[in-house]
């Protein structure tokens, strides 16, 4: 099938770390026969000396062929705070180069918002339309953003609607007024890059003691993932002695590390950024545990990866979290109290688990599974027209 993807998140030259879920299954999809486009419409920016967020927009190309993948990257006039417009925008830049070639089997919004708004063209086109949530863009965009209405009214002329958790799909399904027409299409994880390996041979290649807990906090340093609440859960419940690295990047990251020096920390903590796949591989098998406090999540990778690597993992039941953790006591924290997740965390720690059995919880979701039931989502949706 040829089909065409529509989304606001995907790999660069200059953020090669940025969607790397997503890019890993357009190129499954691309190697299993399908003929994939990918368009990204971002934002016109002026690169100006000094402006470092408009200079790296200014600077991605807006062609360039990923792993025998086009992506495309056409500008629109964003304007803050005019969301609808906005959106309409970003669907018309990219519906333009979507058009421009020959008629797709199917257009996929993957990543609900903004790219939702393009059903009701294609609607009218008679092109068949899937839109995919994978967290904030359906549960922030529906809850604090007040843009629900907006999205329920693209869901219900696209008629076809997949996501990565049954708690998005649910919430979907709700907004499109049509309880059980969502699709589950979980993420798949890497099972040979994310694997059970030696604590001690990873310690040693990262340089870090062998003797010392190792807490990790991996994901985006935004409001969103609460990098401040993980830091007081791991000040509060981990060794006096322990270490705890943050791995990503985002806005928080000044105020994460002014915490870290009020709070006398340095020695302590670590703000490592953003890490390449293979490395952040070494990163699990040299923890004790990850720590994941978000307020609202799709299904978390890092969660996943965590697990295939045989390590426990502390998260607040946030979204898709809850379905992977609920069964492991001690594990799933339904509160935000830093006190209570600092108990917790001291508990984890101090009773270690069974790498091969944390393995399993996820064992069975491999990128095959993934596709194979992102495949029968996009024959269905072209079957129904």
């Amino acid at each position: 099938m040829r089909v065409a993807v529509l989304t606001s998140l995907y790999p660069s030259p200059n953020r090669p770390y940025e969607g790397l879920f997503a890019e890993r299954r357009w190129r499954g999809m691309h190697r299993r026969g399908h003929e994939v486009l990918v368009v990204q419409p971002l934002p016109l920016a002026p690169d100006l000396p000094g402006h470092s967020q408009w200079a790296e927009l200014a600077s991605r190309p807006v062609r360039e062929l990923r792993y025998g993948i086009p992506v495309r990257r056409p500008r629109y006039v964003h304007i803050p705070g005019h969301a609808f417009t906005n959106a309409r925008r970003f669907t018309r830049a990219g519906l333009e180069i979507i058009l421009a070639g020959e008629r797709p089997s199917a257009v996929i919004a993957d990543y609900a918002w903004p790219a939702a708004a393009a059903a009701l063209r294609l609607r009218d086109l008679q092109i068949p339309f899937v839109i995919h949530g994978r967290g904030s863009d359906v549960l922030q965009v529906a809850g604090e953003a007040g843009l629900g209405h907006l999205l329920a009214e693209y869901l219900h002329p696209a008629r076809h609607w997949c996501a990565v958790s049954r708690d998005l799909v649910s919430a979907m399904d709700h907004l499109g007024g049509w309880p059980g027409r969502g699709r589950l299409i979980p993420n798949g994880v890497d099972l040979e890059l994310f694997d059970i390996a030696d604590r001690d041979q990873a310690r040693q290649h990262l340089g870090l003691p062998a003797d010392r807990v190792l807490v990790l906090v991996v994901g985006h340093l935004i409001e969103r993932k609460d990098p401040l609440l993980a830091l007081s859960t791991f000040t509060g419940g981990a060794p006096a002695d322990a270490l705890c690295v943050f791995i990503g990047r985002g806005p928080l990251r000044r105020r994460l590390a002014r915490r870290v020096r009020r709070l006398g920390l340095e020695n302590r903590v670590r703000l490592a950024g953003e890490v390449p796949p293979a490395t952040l591989a070494r990163w699990y098998a040299a923890a004790d545990c990850l720590l994941l406090t978000s307020r609202r999540e799709g299904r978390p990778n890092v969660v996943l990866e965590a697990l295939a690597s045989g390590r426990p993992v502390l998260a607040t039941a946030a979204g898709g979290t809850a379905e992977l953790l609920a069964d492991f006591d001690g594990m799933l924290a339904r509160t935000r109290d830093p006190e209570i997740l600092a108990e917790m965390l001291t508990g984890l720690l101090a009773a270690p688990r069974d790498p091969t059995a944390l393995r399993a919880l996820v064992s069975d979701l491999t990128w095959d599974r993934s596709l194979d039931a992102l495949e029968d989502c996009l024959a269905e949706t072209i079957g129904e027209g």
